[in-house]
C-alpha cells in the first residue's frame, strides 16, 4: 500500500516522540528485564562479576513470604479502593449530572484532592491521622474513643488508613470519566424510555449502565493500574510499615533493589508487577474490540 504524503509528514512529526519513548521508557523496561536475569548485587556489581543465573531471581523471590504479603496487600488495597472510589464517583457523576446552580463549583473543589500532588497528599493525611491528628481529635471530643488510635503504627489500622487516603484522591478521577460518559447519552433515549413507561430505577439500568458500559470499563481498568502500582502515597505515610502490613509490590522492589542492594531479585519483582498490569491491558483490549465488532 502505498503511503502518501500526509501519512509521511505525519510519520516524520511523531518519529522525535517515538524516540523518546524509547530511551526513557523502552530502554529501562528492557534493561529491567536483563538485570532480572543476573545476580546482580552492590558486590557482584562493584567487582564486575555480575553472572547470568536465569530463573533464580523469580524463584527467590516467589519463595519468600514477604513478597506474598505484598502481593495480598497491593490486591486488596487495589480491589477496595477501586470499589469505593467507583461507587462514590458514579453517585457523585449523577448528582452533577443534574442541572443545578452549584454543580460546577462544586466539582471543580472536589477536583483539588486529584490535582494535588501525591506526595503532599500522603503527608497532609500522615498528620491528620497522627496520634495528635483532627482525626483522633474529633473522636476524643464526641467521647468516641478515651485513647488516640494509632491509625499509622498499628498493624490493623495502617493499612485501612491507607486506602482511606487513596479512595479521597481517586474519586474526582471516576467522577470526572464517569461525567463525560453520561453528558454523552442522548436526551431522546430517556424521553423514549419515559414515553414507553420506565421509572428512574429502570432507566439506570436498561439506559444509563448499558449506554455507559465502555465509559465504566475505561475507568475500572484506568483505576486498576494507576492503584495497583502505588507507590509514593504507602512510602511516604508508612513506608510499607508497621512490620510490612502496608507492604505492597513497588515498595518491596525498592527495598530490594535500594535498601538490600539485590537489584536482581527487585528487577524480577518488578517485571512481576508489570506482567500483572499488563494482562489488565490485554483484557481491556479484548473487551474494547469486542465492543467495537458488535
Amino acid at each position: 500500500m502505498r503511503i502518501t504524503r500526509k501519512k509521511r509528514a505525519g510519520y516524520f512529526f511523531s518519529l522525535p516522540a517515538f524516540l523518546f519513548m524509547i530511551a526513557l521508557m523502552g530502554f529501562p523496561i528492557l534493561y529491567n528485564w536483563i538485570i532480572s536475569f543476573q545476580s546482580m548485587t552492590i558486590r557482584s556489581f562493584n567487582a564486575g562479576t555480575v553472572k547470568f543465573n536465569g530463573l533464580e531471581n523469580y524463584m527467590e523471590v516467589l519463595g519468600d513470604s514477604n513478597f506474598w504479603n505484598a502481593f495480598g496487600n497491593t490486591f486488596l488495597y487495589t480491589i477496595v479502593c477501586i470499589v469505593f472510589q467507583f461507587v462514590i464517583g458514579f453517585l457523585l457523576a449523577l448528582l452533577f449530572n443534574q442541572k443545578f446552580k452549584a454543580a460546577r463549583p462544586m466539582r471543580g473543589l472536589l477536583v483539588i484532592s486529584y490535582i494535588l500532588p501525591m506526595t503532599v497528599v500522603a503527608l497532609m493525611f500522615k498528620y491528620i491521622f497522627s496520634d495528635s491528628g483532627i482525626v483522633n481529635y474529633i473522636l476524643t471530643s464526641l467521647n468516641l474513643i478515651e485513647e488516640p488510635v494509632q491509625w499509622l503504627t498499628s498493624t490493623g489500622m495502617a493499612l485501612p488508613t491507607v486506602i482511606i487516603t487513596n479512595i479521597w484522591v481517586g474519586i474526582p478521577f471516576d467522577m470526572l470519566l464517569l461525567s463525560t460518559g453520561l453528558s454523552n447519552i442522548p436526551a431522546d433515549v430517556y424521553e423514549s424510555a419515559t414515553l414507553d413507561g420506565a421509572g428512574k430505577l429502570q432507566k439506570f439500568f436498561y439506559v444509563t449502565l448499558p449506554m455507559m458500559k465502555e465509559s465504566i470499563l475505561a475507568v475500572l481498568v484506568l483505576g486498576f493500574v494507576g492503584t495497583f502500582k502505588v507507590f509514593d502515597l504507602v512510602y511516604v505515610m508508612t513506608g510499607g510499615g508497621p512490620v510490612n502490613a502496608t507492604e505492597v509490590l513497588s515498595t518491596y522492589s525498592y527495598r530490594e533493589s535500594f535498601e538490600a542492594f539485590n537489584f536482581g531479585t527487585g528487577a524480577a519483582s518488578a517485571n512481576i508487577l508489570f506482567l500483572c498490569l499488563l494482562a489488565v491491558g490485554l483484557i481491556y483490549i479484548k473487551f474494547v474490540g469486542k465492543e467495537e465488532v458488535q
